[in-house]
């Protein structure tokens, strides 16, 4: 095999305006900021990765740019991008938590290596188990009607499945909404709820135990992170399936969170645990207890969004779906040459080299805000 070494890092900063504002009960989001990570190496192939965090929930966009040009480019040019584990191990020695910077590096490794051995990142990372893997929409618009017309265009295009953000407004409105929808769509709608830590620890139960009556297929961090007893305390108490997110970040959590039995999911991000193989890592720890995963995003574009869908294609067991919706209904647009492949309800996993995707230059240069590189 040709001996391949990482001659350039450059750090994109964007901004992609969202079509909408999305309300949660952690905050408003009106767009996509991210920071979207180059490799070239010096056989002339390039593979790219993407931070995308939100800064009430891992980081920010700043500190993870800063993070990937000042503290981790010195240890990576001229480095063997095949050399992925050692490369991400060295990552942590040097640099606490980041997480997403790290999921950057590692997705831009793994592209760089699915090419040069000819292989897509789900083969490299253990195999495929699915070529395609349902899509899950986010109800989130403050204006109901404006999200029943998206709902109803999604429905067309074959979407199914439809998670609620709640939390952001009153009880009554998360109930009418619910009602809503299940009168309108019936139980060929799946429907999910997700707080994103916006009960009250003291309120959760009667509060989801009102939502049960719609038969979601789980609720989603009802209280905040660090509240864990009372998660698994909710866990116990009420019918629905309750899902770990913020709760469950990296190995450690979802060990703990699986001694503890505080969830009934757990939700796998790769910006929020550092990359596509801690997620398996994570997922391996779940499936050994008997909690099941579900493929959860943060505000990303189809970079981020193609790592993973590769992570959920190699994940075993996974029956609840995704959430890698908004690049295509979203954002003002997807920033890749191609679009993100998603057809009748389903993302559909590439089979190309790598991590099958690349930004688009020209739509590169229009949202970039930022470029760190080479001096």
């Amino acid at each position: 095999m040709t001996d391949h070494r990482i001659t350039h890092l450059r750090v994109h900063c964007v901004t992609i305006p969202a079509r909408a504002v999305h309300s949660h009960g952690s905050g408003d989001v009106g767009g996509i900021n991210a920071a979207l990570l180059e490799l070239t190496t010096d056989t002339g192939l390039t593979g790219w990765g993407e931070a995308s965090p939100w800064p009430v929930f891992t980081g920010t966009v700043e500190g993870n740019a800063a993070a990937l040009h000042i503290h981790l480019r010195p240890h990576v040019i001229g480095q063997n991008p095949t050399q992925v584990e050692p490369i991400m191990a060295q990552a942590d020695r040097i640099l606490v938590g980041h997480p997403e910077a790290k999921a950057a590096l590692e997705c831009a490794l793994l592209d760089l290596t699915g090419q040069i051995a000819n292989l897509p990142i789900a083969e490299l990372v253990g195999g495929r188990h699915r070529t395609q893997i349902p899509l899950s929409f986010s109800v989130a618009n403050p204006d109901f009607d404006v999200d029943l017309d998206d709902i109803a265009q999604l429905w067309a295009d074959g979407v199914r499945i439809f998670k609620l953000k709640t939390g952001f407004a009153d009880h009554d409105f998360d109930l009418m909404r619910l009602e809503k929808l299940r009168s309108t769509y019936g139980d060929a709608a799946r429907l999910r709820i997700d707080y994103n830590q916006g009960l009250p620890a003291y309120d959760a139960i009667r509060h989801i135990r009102d939502l049960e009556t719609f038969r979601p297929d789980f609720v989603e961090q009802p209280v905040k992170m660090h509240e864990r007893d009372a998660l698994a305390a909710i866990t116990r108490a009420v019918d629905v399936p309750i899902m770990a997110d913020e709760s469950v970040f990296n190995v450690n959590d979802a060990l703990r969170g699986a001694h503890n039995r505080i969830a009934n999911i757990f939700s796998l991000k790769t910006a929020k645990s550092g990359g596509i193989r801690r997620c398996i890592e994570i997922a391996a720890i779940a499936r050994a207890a008997g909690i099941e995963v579900y493929g959860g995003c943060m505000f990303e574009t189809s970079i981020a969004h193609m790592a993973g869908a590769h992570l959920m294609a190699a994940i075993p067991d996974l029956t609840l779906g995704c959430e890698f919706y908004m690049s295509t209904y979203y954002a003002e647009t997807d920033i890749a040459q191609t679009p993100f492949p998603v057809a009748n309800g389903h993302v559909h996993v590439p089979t190309t080299p790598g991590l099958g995707t690349a930004p688009d230059p020209d739509k590169l240069a229009r949202y970039r805000t930022d470029l760190l590189e080479d001096t």
